[in-house]
């Protein structure tokens, strides 16, 4: 099959710098708009990604993601979000990042085209076959991302990718391929507009899809949250309120002294 690189494609407007500010913001929104539609129909590609995620993380396992520039700071956001939202250790899901920890902030000039690297950024981990790795590049066509998985599948690790193309380098040499197919961008390349969106879209979907199969969620709360700031001890706070219906003065006498939202429900039920 031949691979085009419609992310690449020539912008459907012209003449940007013509238009009023309401045109711009319409016409970007408009294209935004079809971003969810394209990570509908890649739904079942996700769905047994994910599968393979829960079985791997029930055992022990980690989750990777590794990237370039916009994909690998969008990997890196929502592997942080893990533990203060789910209450998982912070060596769950990790981020990798071509260029390293610098690079989330400001670009590190030619850092995505290293062969090598990404799998020694791997191995820093001390990456195994208990663990599944998935590559994020809208182009798919990622050096460092390409490279760290095919020496993934060398050692027999699972390896997934979320891309923007249709039958990239990436989708070839990923086990499980998410292909988002968005289009051409607003500004001609820039894929940190729709590709970016659709990306962390579909990464919401894997973290919490996962996390709601391995019982961080009860009902449709994050009773394992960390409680790391006065919002999040008053929202803990009222999910104690509503789950055992009882005032606001003993569910925060609960909560300060179980220290978490699950275990506050669940000794207050045993009679502890």
């Amino acid at each position: 099959m031949t691979f085009t690189k419609t992310t690449e494609q020539d912008s459907n407007y012209n003449h940007l710098e013509q238009m009023s500010i309401s045109e711009l913001l319409i016409n970007i929104n408009k294209e935004d708009k079809s971003v969810p539609l394209a990570v509908e129909k890649s739904i079942p590609q996700i769905e047994v990604l994910i599968a393979q995620i829960v079985a791997k993380l029930n055992s022990g396992g980690r989750l990777f993601y590794i990237g370039a520039g916009t994909s690998g700071r969008l990997g890196i956001l929502d592997a942080s979000e893990c533990p203060p939202t789910f209450g998982v250790s912070h060596d769950m899901v990790i981020g990798l990042i071509a260029g390293g920890d610098t690079a989330i902030r400001k670009a590190v000039e030619f850092a995505e085209d290293s062969t090598t690297q990404g799998w020694k950024d791997l191995q820093t981990f001390n990456v195994s076959k208990n663990d599944i790795v998935i590559g994020i590049a809208a182009s798919g066509t990622t050096p460092y991302v390409i490279s760290a998985l095919e020496t993934c599948n060398s050692k027999k690790i699972i390896t997934a990718c979320i891309t923007c193309n249709k039958n990239s380098p990436l989708s070839k040499v990923s086990q499980y391929p998410i292909e988002v197919i968005v289009g051409p961008e607003f500004i001609t390349g820039s894929s940190r507009m729709k590709a970016g969106t659709a990306q962390k879209l579909v990464l919401n979907m894997i973290t919490t899809a996962t996390m709601i199969k391995l019982n961080k969620v009860k009902g449709n709360k994050m009773v394992d949250m960390q409680l790391s700031n006065n919002k999040l001890v008053d929202r803990g706070t009222k999910m104690i309120m509503t789950e055992l219906d009882i005032d606001r003065s003993e569910a925060k006498r609960l909560l300060n002294q179980y220290k978490n939202v699950r275990s506050a429900i669940q000794n207050y039920r045993n009679g502890n």
